[in-house]
């Protein structure tokens, strides 16, 4: 058995759902874009796209515009949140860019019509193109206000039939009782339930998307972003990460 034929058994999903937020894409910078991260993030899906899994991916747009401060500093909340779904567009873009220049086939499908950069959302043609090894970058939300992209990524894993959502983090590596950046004593748990996530506010996603994914049993793995590596070894059954399921 050849070397990457070997590693394709290995890995536990065969689709999954990425989902990161904005931020992870601007670096140690407070706003917009860093190019070197947002490549470093590509070439982690580069390097278990290579294993033969189908990768979707959702991406936050709180680097640029975030719909919920907009309308708590007074700005109208549906036009806040449809300026926080074109903020996804936009990082959407960088991130394909940086997946083509490492030669990864890559569509933008997105939720608002914008056909001029990002193909209409049309789950057949999704389907066909993750089937084709392309990767699927989930962009404007579901299309509407007031729901997250958590809740885009929640629907969209569930639409397209993905095995697992995994949830990239910045400086955290699995779901704690409490904030460890603020608690030293806070504990990791290895699996938690959905459940427990949402009685004990424990901040993976919001409510919507949690209720979604448990009411059509979809694994959430929380991990580390910042871990070079880690999305794949993930992939293979190891590393340090926590596991919301039923």
């Amino acid at each position: 058995m050849s070397e990457e034929i070997q590693a394709a058994s290995d890995v536990t999903f065969k689709r999954v759902m990425l989902k990161i937020s904005g931020e992870a894409l601007m670096g140690d910078q407070g706003f917009g874009l860093h190019p070197p991260t947002v490549e470093r993030i590509a070439r982690e899906v580069q390097s278990v796209q290579e294993l033969g899994v189908e990768i979707c991916m959702v991406i936050g747009g709180g680097n640029i515009f975030r719909g919920l401060q907009g309308s708590a500093q007074g700005m109208e909340r549906t036009t806040a949140d449809y300026m926080g779904m074109l903020a996804t567009v936009m990082n959407a873009l960088a991130m394909q860019s940086s997946l083509e220049s490492l030669g990864i086939h890559t569509r933008v499908i997105s939720a608002i019509t914008m056909n001029e950069v990002a193909e209409p959302y049309i789950r057949r043609r999704a389907v066909r193109h993750l089937e084709k090894k392309r990767v699927c970058i989930f962009a404007a939300g579901t299309g509407n206000p007031y729901f997250t992209t958590d809740t885009a990524a929640a629907l969209r894993a569930n639409e397209m039939a993905c095995e697992a959502i995994f949830m990239g983090k910045n400086g955290v590596d699995g779901v704690y009782d409490k904030d460890p950046k603020k608690y030293p004593d806070a504990k990791r748990y290895d699996v938690v339930s959905y459940d427990d996530v949402l009685q004990k506010r424990l901040g993976v996603m919001d409510a919507s998307a949690i209720a979604l994914t448990r009411d059509n049993n979809l694994p959430i793995i929380v991990f580390s972003l910042d871990e070079p590596g880690g999305f794949k070894g993930i992939l293979a059954g190891k590393g340090t990460h926590t596991r919301v399921q039923g």
